[in-house]
């Protein structure tokens, strides 16, 4: 039974590695042809609705997307309740998306840039409503993945192909919105043919709305707080300083995404199983997941930081081109972030919320944001892109600090079973031969 598990993380794990990297892999193919044809100024107006929405988006699903997972992931065994606690929070996501959806489009009449380019914003409206019906958590939480990756990478090919068939001119950038959009949600449809394969649609007398609040709002606010402060960065370049240093920082930006999406691909799909776990008490396979992750996050992001570190300015050549060069330092930095980044997503995400302590991840994440504001402040202005990459690993590794306090019980039964150590020598020993090659 327990090799029959391992082997379902295992698969989970691929799969959800497939489909991360298709979410870089599938921009890289459309770019280029988009820039192309749509030109700045339609690929801006794209990117300004589509920014826009979502935010209203995210208010729309408050903190369900990640509570969704822990909470049906807790009563997959029993389908009364189960079914029961996926009616709340649908009842709920649809209670928010129709306030936001009035909310949405009485701005888009009222603030002339909006109502300027309002094609777009109704395009994107709709994707706002069909994020309702999707309900990804619920086949997270069932560990669905296999279903979520085949059927997102259908999605994508189909929409690329509707992108050659259509868009041909600048004056196309609405239908190019309209297939980002098809793109992104228009799976959601599909998901709801499956639904009854998990739930029941009988009508329950007494729902219990109110349980549900507090626990959304807080990884709501956690939610907000990251994407605030993950996007600071660039707002306060954008101030500061010229633009071609946000142009730097983002070439920095999208290769730490990278990384960090493929240290991350098994601790993604673990808060299923470690929330089932914790629920059920079974405290021996539940830590035993929690040193799989960690060991293997540690294993994968220390060589990875450091071979992408010392081979920044090779990277940003052959990614971006020499123009880029500028921003090799600032790539040092942000590649440093990956090991806390990494870490922080198994202590915050798999290890807190999935035991219900998502109030903890939020004080951290709260505190990583102020580090960051602080430090911006007084880098920034000095050393432009190099500045805010270094405040982002200082405030990545404030906020691994701190879990790492409200964890620390837990880290502390655990400590036999991490290599840390081991792969920081490692690491080291790696690092020494880069350099030794590097002068030869």
């Amino acid at each position: 039974m327990q090799s029959n598990k391992n082997t379902s993380i295992s698969v989970n794990f691929i799969m959800n590695f497939i489909l991360t990297s298709s979410r870089f892999l599938f921009p890289l193919i459309t770019f280029p042809y988009v820039s192309r044809v749509l030109l700045a100024e339609g690929n801006g107006k794209i990117a300004f609705a589509a920014s826009v929405a979502g935010y209203f988006s995210m208010v729309a699903a408050l903190g369900i997307p990640t509570y969704g997972v822990r909470c049906c992931a807790q009563l997959k065994d029993d389908k009364e309740e189960l079914s029961k606690a996926v009616q709340e929070l649908f009842i709920i996501h649809l209670v928010m998306t129709v306030i936001v959806l009035c909310s949405f489009i009485v701005c888009v009449f009222l603030v002339p840039s909006f109502y300027e380019n309002r094609a777009l914003f109704f395009i994107e409206a709709v994707g706002i409503f069909l994020s309702l019906f999707g309900m990804e958590w619920l086949f997270q939480a069932m560990e669905q993945y296999s279903y979520i990756t085949i059927r997102s990478l259908a999605f994508k090919i189909l929409s690329i192909t509707f992108m050659f068939l259509f868009v041909h001119e600048e004056a196309d950038y609405v239908k190019y919105s309209a297939i980002s959009v098809f793109a992104s949600v228009g799976s959601n449809l599909l998901n709801v043919t499956q639904l009854h394969k998990y739930i029941s649609f009988k009508r329950y007398r007494k729902l219990e709305l109110r349980k549900h609040i507090k626990p959304i709002i807080v990884l709501f606010s956690q939610s907000m707080v990251i994407s605030i402060y993950t996007n600071l960065d660039v707002v306060m370049l954008g101030f500061m300083r010229e633009s071609s240093e946000v142009g730097y920082y983002n070439a920095a930006v999208k290769l730490k995404g990278i990384l960090a999406s493929m240290v991350s691909s098994l601790g993604n799909v673990l808060l299923p199983r470690m929330s089932y776990y914790y629920k059920q008490r079974r405290m021996t396979e539940y830590k035993d997941l929690i040193v799989k992750a960690l060991n293997f996050t540690v294993f994968l992001s220390i060589p990875m930081s450091i071979y992408f570190s010392f081979y920044a300015a090779d990277c940003l050549e052959f990614l971006a081109g020499k123009d880029f060069l500028p921003a090799t330092v600032a790539m040092q930095f942000m590649v440093g972030a990956v090991v806390p980044i990494g870490i922080t997503g198994v202590l915050g995400i798999q290890v807190l919320t999935s035991a219900g302590k998502e109030k903890y991840v939020l004080y951290s994440v709260i505190a990583g944001a102020i580090t960051d504001f602080t430090l911006n402040c007084m880098l920034i202005p000095e050393f432009g892109a190099s500045g805010a990459a270094f405040s982002t690993i200082i405030a990545e590794c404030v906020v691994l600090i701190i879990q790492c306090i409200y964890t620390r019980q837990l880290l502390s039964e655990l400590r036999r079973g991490l290599h840390l150590i081991r792969y920081l020598v490692a690491g080291g020993i790696a690092l020494v031969g880069s350099m030794m090659i590097g002068l030869w």
